[in-house]
């Protein structure tokens, strides 16, 4: 068998008998977690950018255009 041919049995062979899987319910409860988290994140990032540009829009309009 060849290198690659190999490589791939192995491969699956480590895929279907030794990678242990979640459960449905934990891929559930983390795919939650996960969205979650990324909404909680976007927010800041957004209220931050928000917050930066009305400070700068101000230091802007102080200083002079």
């Amino acid at each position: 068998m060849s290198k690659f041919g190999s490589y791939i049995q192995e491969a699956y062979d480590e895929l279907v008998h030794k990678v242990s899987w979640p459960s449905w319910e934990e891929l559930q409860q983390t795919t939650i977690i996960v969205l979650v988290s990324l909404i909680i994140v976007t927010a800041v990032i957004f209220g931050m950018d928000v917050v930066s540009e009305r400070v700068l829009t101000l230091l802007y309009n102080l200083l002079g255009k």
